[in-house]
């Protein structure tokens, strides 16, 4: 894809968040005009902030006013988001927003649960859209996520995929693809499933991390329920949310993450960073120098 010449201004929804940061700085950075929405309006480098909040219609209209484009990350936690999306975006229609570039799983296909409403209706909302749907962030292992928590502070990693292998994506790899098609000149009008270059399992992750952290990380193995009656024991996640997490481990040990696609070379021009590399780079540890 070549990059626009003359794209308008990006409304960035999450844009304190995992993959909205990372592209509001990638937007900005290449000179592109963002406005980075958060429910505080916190500062992102180079781009205007503006409050926004998706149980909030009265913070709508004051974020898309000016915006031609807009990137849509949403609300964490919501097992039914299309409630408070779609309504967004016929205002964002109305604004004049032409291209809309969502957030969604690569668990999730269009008409499927939670974001997979929203995927569905988007071709009939726009004329210019895309879909990104990323195999899940190697981040969950060095940010603010239950597996990273609980690498830090007990040594283990909770799941139920068993021996599944998964794609894991880097989050600024998302981000590279997301401020690609957000400003390319043709939009992809389809969707867009984001993977790093191996499948990994989560006994290759806790080894990967005992040996780049030198802290020993071992991937403690539950049965769906256990891990779906830890998340609300302990995690403290709604009963129905925390169902649907464990499931979607169950369908990891199935086999349903264990693939690789080549769309971020596509998109961006490059491969996707490792995980060895994210946790290197995450951790300020030193890559070993290859042979």
């Amino acid at each position: 894809m070549s990059p626009a010449t003359g794209s308008g201004t990006t409304l960035v929804i999450g844009a304190t968040g995992t993959t909205g940061s990372r592209t509001a700085a990638r937007l900005a950075a290449a000179g592109h005009p963002v406005r980075a929405a958060s429910r505080r309006a916190v500062p992102v480098a180079g781009a205007d902030p503006v409050r926004f909040d998706w149980y909030d219609p009265a913070s709508f209209d004051p974020a898309l006013t000016g915006a031609d484009r807009v990137y849509l990350v949403p609300p964490v936690g919501d097992p039914a988001p299309a409630a408070v999306m779609l309504p967004f975006l016929e205002r964002a229609r109305a604004h004049g927003v032409r291209r809309a570039v969502l957030l969604s799983s690569s668990a999730i296909a269009a008409g499927g649960p939670a974001v997979g409403a929203v995927h569905e209706a988007l071709p009939g909302l726009f004329e210019e859209w895309a879909v990104l749907r990323p195999s899940w962030f190697m981040q969950n292992f060095t940010g603010a996520h239950a597996h990273a928590t609980a690498i830090r502070e007990e040594g283990v990693i909770r799941s139920a995929t068993g021996t599944g292998r998964v794609g894991f994506i880097d989050a600024d790899d998302i981000a590279a693809v997301a401020a690609t098609v957000l400003t390319d000149d043709r939009a992809p009008d389809t969707d867009l499933i984001l993977t790093g270059p191996e499948t990994l399992s989560y006994d290759d992750i806790a080894r990967i991390c005992t040996e780049t952290t030198g802290r020993p990380v071992t991937h403690h193995r539950l049965t769906t329920e256990q891990l779906r009656d830890h998340l609300t024991e302990t995690a403290g996640l709604p009963a129905a949310f925390a169902a649907m997490l464990a499931s979607l481990d169950h369908a990891i040990a199935d086999g349903a993450e264990d693939r690789v696609t080549t769309t971020v070379h596509d998109v961006t021009g490059r491969p996707p960073h490792t995980f060895r590399e994210v946790l290197h780079r995450e951790t300020g540890t030193r890559t070993p120098a290859h042979p």
